[in-house]
Parts: structure tokens; C-alpha cells; sequence
């Protein structure tokens, strides 16, 4: 079956929307979000690529678009090639230049049970690949992403992956976390992921005086959960290890 519309776009809170591929199976959909600025919006994130995200995100608004990847998995960058402003960390920028089925880690997670239904006629999950979207700009600790009203800072987060960031605005406590943390079993078991620099980004995560995180998978989340998800992972689980074994698991 050919999907007759692919994302869904929900408002979520004060000029935040949530943009999902709705066909994507639940155990792997990315959370591509949008948030509007005086000047600039912001997108963050941007699912695998499989339909036209810029044409969605001109139904929000017209200014211009600053597109940030919170890291270079497949499932977060694959449709940042349509963003004239491209940006994410510099450790990953070989990944955004020439993206391979091993370097954006799709390893076992794109097969058939991956969708819920076909983005267009004729698509095959096995030919499936991630487009190039060199980055046009560097995000690093300490950096600021000035929208004209609202102003983030970027957190260099590493562990799930070297260039990992995140987005956090200290006026709201609001947090766009990625994959650095998220409601589910954490996956630090990528080819690049180091669990030392994740459990240390962690700790760093449960001092900060975070009010509300918006993951980059799943659903949002409070600062109790999040230090719950925290401690659970520091004493040893929670995370995705075996890969095909967790993917088999949800979908019994």
C-alpha cells in the first residue's frame, strides 16, 4: 500500500510543532521538530528523507529555515538535503558529505517491517538510502542558535553517537534532546557510540534544571522521568544491545 500523505504535523506548545512520518514503524519514527522564530525557524532533525519535509514545513511559515541534525543517523538527517542551512557538529561532517548504509547506522533497523506503508510507487526498502546534505555551518559546546526571539545553546552530548547535540533554552527550561536521551531503551551499541562519554553526558543531563524535553524519539517528558530514565541506564539497563533481538521483541 502507497501512503496518501506521509508526515503528520501536531502543535504542541508556544510555536512548537511535532512533524512525524506517520508510516514509519513506531519503534523507530524520529522526532523531526519545528519551532517558530521572529526571524529564522528552526527545524530540528529531519526523519529519513522518504517525502518532501521542506514542502510541509512551508504550510507553517515562510522565514527561512535553519535546519540542525542532532547527530548523523539516518533516521535524523535524511531529509536535510532539501535546507539551504544545514547544520550539526563538525566531528560528523564526513557522514553529512557521504552518507553510506554503514556510516548513518542503518545496519539492521530499515527492513520491511520498517513500514506501515510505501512513501511512492515502486519503493524498496532495500535500495533505501540516505541523499548527501554537506553541513553549511559547525553547532559546538557553548555555541547560541538566535532565532530573534527565542535563543537556544548548544550542548555537545557525546555517546550515542560523537557528534551528538542537543538544544536547550534556558527561558523556557525547554530541552531538544535527540538521541542523547529519549523515553525508550537507550541504543548505545552504534559503530561510533562510546558508553563512557554516554554515561558521562548523562550525568551531565541530571544537573541541568531541565523542565520539559522534547527526544528525538517518542513521547516528551518531565524532569522526574528524565533523571529516572538516567539512573536506570547508569545502573546498568535499558539500553539496545542486540539489535535484530530488540527489533524481534516489539514487534511479537
Amino acid at each position: 500500500m502507497v501512503a496518501d500523505r506521509w508526515f503528520r504535523l501536531q502543535n504542541i506548545e508556544d510555536g512548537i510543532s511535532l512533524i512525524t512520518e506517520i508510516h514509519v514503524a513506531r519503534w523507530l519514527r524520529c522526532n523531526i521538530w519545528h519551532i517558530r522564530g521572529r526571524n529564522h525557524d528552526l527545524l530540528i532533525d529531519s526523519g529519513m528523507g522518504l517525502g518532501s519535509l521542506k514542502q510541509e514545513i512551508v504550510q507553517l511559515a515562510e522565514r527561512p529555515v535553519k535546519c540542525i541534525s542532532t547527530h548523523c543517523h539516518f533516521d535524523h538527517m535524511g531529509g536535510a538535503h532539501e535546507f539551504e542551512c544545514r547544520l550539526g557538529h563538525r566531528l560528523e561532517r564526513s557522514v553529512y558529505t557521504e552518507p553510506t548504509r554503514y556510516n548513518t547506522s542503518m545496519e539492521s533497523f530499515v527492513r520491511a517491517e520498517t513500514f506501515e506503508a510505501l512513501p511512492y510507487a515502486g519503493f524498496r526498502h532495500e535500495e533505501y538510502v540516505v541523499r548527501p546534505a554537506p553541513l553549511t555551518g559547525y553547532l559546538d559546546e557553548g555555541d547560541v542558535v538566535d532565532l530573534g526571539d527565542r535563543v537556544f545553546q548548544v550542548l555537545h552530548l557525546p555517546g550515542h553517537s560523537p557528534g551528538s547535540i542537543a538544544l536547550w533554552e534556558n527561558r523556557s527550561g525547554i530541552l531538544f534532546s535527540g538521541d542523547a536521551i529519549y523515553d525508550g531503551d537507550l541504543y548505545d551499541s552504534a559503530y561510533h557510540s562510546d558508553t563512557g562519554d554516554y554515561r558521562d553526558s548523562l550525568s551531565r543531563l541530571r544537573e541541568l534544571p531541565v523542565k520539559r524535553i522534547h527526544a528525538g524519539h517518542y513521547e516528551s517528558f518531565d524532569f522526574a522521568r528524565m533523571t529516572e530514565i538516567i539512573d536506570q541506564y547508569l545502573a546498568g539497563g535499558d539500553s539496545i544491545g542486540d539489535v535484530d533481538g530488540w527489533i524481534r521483541s516489539h514487534l511479537d
